[in-house]
């Protein structure tokens, strides 16, 4: 693998950014493989019209995007919020909110360590007021706000010397160089500072019930367990909307929810998409969509490493060997996933291909048993110092394909002496303090790991980034091990793709062995719409579908 010269230089024009980051020239991400008919090309409609309807198997319940939230909420975020600049599918920047940031412009200085962000003068948040610096000011200085439980630290708490120069740009530095940077600015909504005016408590806004963008669409009205309903912002800088109402519908059974899809009562069918069981169903559905495709995100289990039993890394392991995941992977899921053992995706330049194979192997989990203590009690399950060998898991009620993976492991678990007890609830439920804050056992998920296209997984690994311990971050699993922070800490302050990739390499490593999570298989999803809706475009580097969704429309 190449890579240009100038990598070698701490040179920040939009084509070099994304080198440094390991994106440019690089990394070859995915390509969808259209399984339904070509999309009609026509051209979007003047002004906002129509209306939209997306099923979702989960149900979307913070509207604040800084607050702790998970994958489904961005569906909605993505409709009410704009980022400073985004990331396209082919992993450039684009400008949004602000012009993107680069040497060549005086963005960036060369050492990478001040930042001159300059933004559009012609924005306007929903409720009429205008859009300004004073509100990137106060959406960072909010992130890092150690009274406000924040979803993500990381990278914001660098920042030095914060200033508003005028109604349209602000200057900061970095207390050091941070390469994920601009992909974690590219996955930061802003949020308007006059909606917080006399509150103490920035946990508890407007925002929560009733969020004010500068989106694409505004929030009109949320009907709790059922769906959220947006309209056309009129007012929007960008290009779009085309679409004049959207309805994101929760529909938790996912056999309901294709059923709907099949019928024509949704349009289309967002996160988790069709299940793999349907998928040659779906490939004659007529007028319909529907396309095969790999995502950066990976099916886990995710263990609880501050409650035992799990916290004992031998449990963990055993656990993963007692696991049958060729025949699960086959027999339940279609082989429509692809098997793996990082969590960062096969076609990423940093993933490390190199990691010990997943062996099933029953006696060999018994041995490990063993050797840590565990002996089998009188009904089987194995006990250690008066306890048994017992935890619980939970995914969101309803997924059945999840729901038939739950109940054969915990056929081929009692049979190496290991109790799994099963205990779904709704996904409003589920992802809530429950997940949010390490309440419970190990939960069945899907989880993307990367920034955009970026290697840096502090918000996910660093210790101190469990909210269950007062940090801020995504550390649900509470795990710590003080190499990875350490090599987390390195890695972000390097730019050559060619140095970072070692590093990263080695946290896959001893990530596969402590295995505070259970890697299943990287995430080939079968996503469907209706024919006539243009714009719809899959992104691997961002968490969800309708990230351009101001750029849908029906034809």
């Amino acid at each position: 693998m190449s890579t240009e010269n100038e990598n070698s230089k701490l040179a920040f024009t939009r084509r070099k950014t994304l080198g440094l980051l390991g994106a440019a020239g690089v990394v070859s991400y995915f390509a969808p493989n259209m399984l339904g008919k070509e999309r009609a090309l026509a051209a979007p409609p003047s002004s906002p019209t129509g209306q939209l309807i997306i099923g979702l198997a989960q149900e979307p319940t913070v509207f604040n995007p800084h607050k702790l939230h998970i994958e489904v909420d961005e569906g909605i975020q993505f409709a009410l919020y704009d980022t400073l600049f985004t990331v396209t599918p082919e992993g450039n920047f684009k400008p949004s909110l602000a012009e993107v940031p680069t040497v060549a412009n005086g963005g960036i200085s060369a050492d990478g360590l001040n930042w001159r962000i300059k933004l559009r003068d012609d924005v306007k948040w929903h409720d009429g007021k205008p859009f300004t610096a004073n509100d990137v000011k106060f959406t960072l200085e909010l992130l890092v706000d150690p009274k406000f439980k924040s979803w993500r630290r990381t990278g914001h708490e660098l920042i030095r010397d914060l200033k508003v120069v005028s109604p349209t740009e602000l200057t900061w530095r970095m207390e050091h160089p941070f390469a994920p940077y601009p992909s974690i600015l590219a996955a930061t909504f802003i949020v308007p500072a006059h909606v917080f005016d006399g509150i103490s408590d920035k946990n508890v806004s407007p925002l929560d019930s009733a969020p004010v963008g500068t989106g694409p669409f505004k929030f009109v009205s949320r009907r709790a367990g059922d769906s959220i309903e947006v309209a056309a912002n009129h007012d929007y800088f960008g290009e779009g909307p085309y679409v004049e109402k959207v309805l994101f519908r929760y529909i938790p059974d996912q056999t309901v929810l294709y059923t709907q899809f099949k019928t024509g009562d949704i349009d289309l069918v967002s996160l988790p998409y069709i299940p793999a069981n349907n998928l040659e169903d779906a490939k004659k559905l007529p007028s319909k969509v529907v396309e095969l495709m790999p995502a950066s995100s990976v099916e886990c289990i995710a263990f609880n490493t501050g409650r035992a039993p799990l916290d004992d890394k031998a449990v963990r392991q055993a656990i993963f060997l007692a696991f049958d995941r060729e025949s699960a992977l086959e027999q339940i899921y279609y082989g429509v996933p692809i098997a793996t053992e990082s969590y960062i995706p096969q076609q990423s330049y940093y993933y490390n291909p190199n990691l010990p194979k997943h062996e099933y192997n029953p006696e060999k989990a018994k041995e490990v048993l063993e050797a840590a203590g565990w002996v089998p009690g009188s009904d089987g399950i194995r006990v250690k110092d008066g306890k048994r060998l017992s935890f619980t898991n939970s995914t969101s009620a309803g997924n059945q394909i999840r729901e038939q993976i739950q109940q054969y492991m915990q056929q081929t678990l009692r049979e190496v002496g290991i109790e799994m007890k099963v205990e779904n609830m709704p996904s409003a439920v589920l992802f809530a303090d429950f997940w949010l804050k390490s309440q419970f056992h190990s939960v069945m998920h899907g989880q993307d790991f990367l920034t955009g296209f970026d290697p840096d997984t502090s918000d996910f690994f660093l210790s101190t980034n469990s909210a269950a311990k007062g940090g801020g971050g995504l550390n649900f699993w509470q795990y710590s091990n003080p190499e990875v922070d350490k090599l987390l800490s390195d890695g972000g302050k390097l730019f050559v793709p060619e140095e970072r990739k070692p590093i990263y390499a080695k946290i896959q490593e001893i990530v596969r062995d402590d295995l505070p999570f259970i890697v299943m298989w990287q995430r080939r999803t079968v996503r469907g719409h209706k024919e006539g809706l243009n714009g719809y475009s899959a992104n691997v580097n961002v968490r969800i579908d309708t990230w351009n969704i101001a750029d849908w429309y029906r034809s």
